[in-house]
């Protein structure tokens, strides 16, 4: 999920922050990608809306 799908969907980067209950500045370090853990939470939020992505792969994913 891109940052800007979920400012927009939102309004705006601050409004996105203020729905997730942080601080705006955390979100502008997002960069393009929102972490994969808020974006299972925006889709939650906008009642599927918005999808979250496939979690990301880890260590343990490369070693099986």
């Amino acid at each position: 999920m891109r940052t800007q799908d979920a400012a927009d969907y939102f309004g705006s980067k601050k409004k996105l922050a203020e729905a997730l209950h942080i601080q705006p500045s955390a979100v502008t370090q997002w960069g393009e990608e929102v972490p994969w853990a808020r974006q299972y939470q925006i889709e939650v939020l906008t009642s599927g809306a918005l999808k979250a992505g496939p979690p990301p792969k880890t260590a343990m994913d490369d070693a099986q």
